[in-house]
């Protein structure tokens, strides 16, 4: 659906230049979510707005549906940004329009007739959950009512790709997973392919399929939101996941403290509601320390850790390990 080979985007100030994305290569499948994480002036952004070319490239290509848009002329590119909805941090909408005329802005450009608009902009409010909000301004709605609006608006053209840089970074949580839900929606009744931006791992969690995760303007890493969670290669990544646990583990456990073996265990989907630490100390002759442990409820499955202290000789621990291994669980050995 996406591709984007070898793109860099380059700022140039004077005699100075600043890159924002360096040869970035990802490939988003069609109908898919694809999330992109990464701190603030990764270049998540940038890369976003090059999809579209709001942004022009200073190198490299973006194909859609096997399209090099990066090659397309003005006209060319007014038409295939009709397919390519947009939604904004700060909404964008306009002030002095009222809900009905937000939304039915991008029919106006288009020239589609009167009775076409009210029809399509009536349906899109009862869609959003904002029928009553028909005649407002977006002074008189809450967060989570603008960012209905602008979702509304950006398919009301029924684009083939739906762009949502930082769209939910302005709600709180529980606004948050309502939008998030209303886009998974619109990605399973529509077949929308979505390329959400964010710095927010809730959001990642909740919704994404993959993710890639960006750091000083290069993806450093990519992969499913399960095997992100279940063994981040990253120290990038693990500090996304930590945020979200709460985690103290780096305070709390020094393994020079500990006399036995100190291992992290990552396991997905089922092997997550097995009881397979308590089946370890029945079968081996071995005693267990639990220091840590969550299980994160993601989009499609659960991952769960758990960090440990294997206390016998070296060969059961061993053998331990090996068992937890065959059952479908990572084991990182931490000293």
């Amino acid at each position: 659906m996406i591709d984007i080979k070898n793109l860099s985007k380059d700022y140039i100030n004077g005699k100075a230049s600043f890159s924002a994305v360096k040869d970035v290569n990802l490939h988003i499948n069609k109908g898919e979510i694809f999330g992109i994480i990464g701190l603030s002036g990764a270049g998540k952004s940038t890369l976003i707005r090059c999809i579209n070319r709001l942004e022009e490239p200073t190198s490299g290509k973006i194909f859609i549906d096997n399209v090099d848009i990066t090659s397309l002329d003005k006209e060319s590119l007014r038409l295939t940004r009709k397919e390519i909805g947009m939604i904004f941090q700060h909404f964008n909408l306009l002030a002095q329009k009222t809900v009905f005329e937000n939304i039915a802005f991008p029919l106006s450009l288009e020239g589609k007739s009167k009775n076409y608009i009210e029809e399509k902009v009536d349906e899109l409010l009862e869609y959003v959950d904002l029928t009553d909000k028909k005649d407002s301004y977006p002074s008189q709605l809450s967060g989570g009512q603008k960012q209905r609006v602008a979702i509304a608006r950006a398919i009301a053209n029924n684009p083939k790709i739906l762009l949502s840089d930082e769209g939910t970074s302005a709600l709180d949580p529980k606004t948050t997973k309502s939008i998030l839900s209303l886009l998974n929606r619109i990605r399973n009744e529509f077949g929308i392919t979505i390329v959400m931006i964010t710095h927010q791992m809730e959001v990642v969690k909740e919704i994404c399929d993959r993710v890639a995760i960006m750091e000083e303007g290069k993806v450093v890493e990519l992969n499913t939101v399960e095997n992100i969670f279940r063994n981040p290669k990253t120290k990038t990544a693990q500090s996304f996941i930590n945020s979200l646990q709460n985690n103290i583990e780096d305070e709390i456990i020094n393994p020079s403290d500990f006399e036995g073996k100190l291992i992290r265990l990552s396991y997905l989907g089922q092997s997550a509601k097995k009881p397979i630490v308590s089946k370890a100390i029945k079968e081996f002759n071995i005693n267990v320390n639990i220091l840590s442990g969550n299980i994160n409820k993601l989009h499609e499955s659960n991952v769960g850790h758990l960090v440990l202290e294997l206390i016998g000789t070296d060969v059961e621990v061993e053998n331990a390990i090996s068992y937890l291994r065959n059952e479908n669980v990572h084991v990182e050995v931490l000293q």
